[in-house]
């Protein structure tokens, strides 16, 4: 790459800087209270490895290997930890970090830890032992449910003995456990330990040339500070299983294998296929020159996963945010031209909007697939609308017709079953040609936040943004029909009718739109930033002086460093801080919280209205600056709208990855 960035493209210590993305967090950052600042891996399948930078686990999904049995869900947080302790002479050290419930930390082996490092996405810790440099590096296979720990001896003047206790929770990954829940049965192998708990596939732990102690001991009480925030159960016990030990000396390397399902093959040959793996992910996006940019191609890649289906087939999907959701269809669709197209991966693309057709029933796609074994959910009233719009970002980035017209039939039974009505009341009302939708008790748009029976923002009636996407993709639609050279009448009498209505959306009044049109109690005049995609979206119904004034107002009263408010700070009911339990948080959702992932519709749409590409990029660069905290290497879902806009919700999330993505390279290219 041909430059170096203040977070990126560094070095450290004996690293080289090779141009490859690289974020590094020295003494200075690492000292004193850092647990937020987490890390994450992933493995393609639904699987991955979560953890805080430097210290103790602080949620329940932090483990070094968690695995989905039905990918991309079915997930089981398996390993919980490994406790490292470097033995020097008579001395032990402890690198090891843990709070407990009577929140006291031990060991503190934070303390001995010298810099973090995350180079081509893999995390890196090195830890400073009396006069000894140990490196610790973490990473995942592809394509598989294996987590390596790799041990490296940077500098010692004579052998060291390294000995490693390894922590399994195997559970739930939504859950805690308690002492006992279990009884995993140890057993020794060539290679190390093999632990049976759930489930007919074990949990291999190899490590080649160790010496091995089983004494299966549970440690209680672990305190998951994050949950305690969150206003959920925050204590967890996990099972030391065993123990494994070798004498190391000064650049000597030790690999740790940790696999549910088939024996990996102990690591050999591991870090050549991720380093290579790495190579060709930026090679496809064109070896990007800022390497802020190639730190989120990778993270990009953390989002596509394998997804498979009840027939035996294998398709692909997008996780929506690590560490808790699934694949979400509208974080899906609306992700989709990030995480793909604008990484050079068009059959990511394909091999996404081909699978999500075998699940469109009624007319639309799942909203949600959940990770017990219960049936997709329907209860979206927009996924479908950007499933189209995917479809058509595709064919417009590549060319090629070949996708649209093998789904052609699935996109006309969508366009007929909107015009007929569908699910939830979700239908086009033909006196006036806009999509209404809804009905109580239900949450269909993405401000979906419902605690029990209360539905946070029900915008039943006809949202602004639910009608720019039946605009867009009816046009979306009308243009692939032509280039297939069939009969596009009726779409293109849908989308005249649809513009037409649209300018009821204008709100005299206040100088922008009505976030809803005809719902229960009337029209709602509520600023909030729905109506952005009014303008953001390729096919449009406003003229030039209200794309202006809807930017213009959503830049005043809605950007943030970090994303765009939910709702206006001087609207009724604005909540600037998201925190609390879950009924708080969820009532702050979409009621002033700022989203990320807004903030490319955003620069697309000042970039449309003021025709500045440094200017709409500049909006962009704040976020950037996430890259080095919260999820290092990724981008968070949501920040307080309130000053300092501290970053929440999940720490690596797609579409905001993906958004702030597309957005960038679009405006090079515009």
């Amino acid at each position: 790459m041909g430059q170096s960035h203040s977070l990126l493209g560094c070095r450290i210590n004996d690293e080289v800087d090779d141009g490859r993305p690289l974020i590094s967090l020295g003494r200075g950052r690492l000292a004193g209270d850092c647990h937020p600042l987490e890390w994450v891996v992933t493995n393609g399948r639904g699987g991955f490895a979560l953890g805080a930078v430097a210290g103790p686990m602080t949620r329940r999904y932090h483990g070094l290997l968690t695995v989905a049995t039905r990918p991309p869900v079915g997930r089981r947080r398996v390993v919980a930890a490994i406790d490292e302790v470097v033995h020097l002479s008579d001395a032990r050290y402890e690198l090891a970090a843990h709070r407990w419930a009577d929140d006291t930390v031990a060991p503190t082996g934070d303390a001995l830890l010298e810099s973090f490092v995350l180079k081509d996405g893999a995390p890196r810790w090195r830890y400073a032992v009396a006069d000894v440099l140990l490196d610790k590096r973490v990473w995942m296979e592809h394509g598989e449910d294996t987590t390596y720990c790799e041990y490296r001896v940077v500098r010692a003047e004579q052998p060291l003995r390294l000995s490693l206790s390894v922590l399994v929770g195997d559970r739930d990954f939504h859950s805690t456990m308690r002492a006992g829940d279990q009884v995993p049965r140890v057993t020794e192998h060539a290679e190390g330990v093999a632990v049976a708990v759930e489930g007919p596939d074990p949990l291999w732990i190899s490590a080649l040339g160790a010496d091995i102690e089983v004494d299966p001991v549970w440690y209680r009480g672990f305190r998951l500070v994050a949950e305690s925030g969150r206003g959920l159960d925050d204590l967890d016990d996990n099972v030391r299983v065993a123990s494994l030990a070798k004498t190391l000396s000064e650049g000597e390397t030790w690999t740790v294998t940790l696999t549910r399902g088939p024996r990996a093959a102990g690591g050999v040959g591991a870090s050549e296929r991720a380093c290579k793996r790495v190579e060709g992910l930026l090679h496809a996006a064109g070896s990007p020159s800022d390497p802020r940019i190639a730190a989120l191609v990778l993270a990009a890649d953390q989002f596509i996963v394998t997804r498979s289906a009840t027939t035996g087939d294998s398709g692909a999907s997008v996780i929506a945010g690590y560490p808790w959701f699934g694949d979400w269809g509208r974080d899906t669709m609306i992700a989709l031209p990030g995480l793909s197209l604008a990484t050079g991966r068009p059959e990511v693309s394909a091999a996404v909007v081909r699978t999500f057709a075998r699940y469109v029933d009624g007319g639309m796609i799942p909203n949600r697939f959940p990770d017990d074994d219960q049936s997709p959910e329907y209860n979206t009233f927009d996924a479908t609308l950007w499933y189209v719009e995917a479809i058509a970002a595709h064919v417009e980035s590549t060319g090629e017709l070949s996708l649209a017209e093998a789904l052609m039939p699935t996109l006309l039974a969508i366009f007929e079953a909107h015009m007929v009505g569908t699910r939830h009341g979700i239908g086009v009302d033909h006196s006036d040609g806009l999509l209404r939708g809804g009905e109580p008790g239900m949450q269909l748009t993405w401000m979906d936040a419902k605690v029990g029976d209360w539905v946070v923002t029900p915008r039943i009636g006809k949202p602004v943004e639910i009608n720019a996407l039946w605009i867009n993709a009816c046009r979306s639609l009308e243009a692939l029909l032509v280039r297939l050279g069939q009969d596009a009448r009726a779409v293109t009498a849908a989308a005249e009718h649809a513009e037409a209505g649209f300018s009821r959306f204008w709100n005299p009044a206040r100088g922008f739109l009505f976030d809803v049109l005809d719902g229960p109690d009337g029209d709602d005049a509520a600023l909030r930033p729905n109506q952005i995609f009014a303008v953001s979206l390729r096919h449009g119904a406003l003229d030039s002086a209200r794309q202006r004034a809807v930017v213009d107002v959503v830049q005043r009263e809605l950007y943030t460093p970090l994303g765009l408010r939910s709702l206006g700070r001087t609207e009724p009911g604005y909540i600037g801080r998201y925190e609390g339990g879950p009924r708080e948080r969820d009532g702050a959702y979409h009621q002033g919280t700022a989203w990320t992932w807004l903030l490319g519709p955003f620069a697309r749409a000042h970039f449309r209205v003021h025709g500045d590409r440094a200017r709409a990029r500049s909006f962009l660069e704040p976020v950037l600056e996430q890259l080095h905290t919260h999820g290092v290497g990724s981008l968070p879902e949501i920040a307080d709208g309130d000053p300092p806009h501290q970053a929440r919700g999940c720490p690596a999330q797609a579409w905001s990855v993906a958004e702030v993505l597309a957005a960038w390279v679009g405006l090079l290219h515009q």
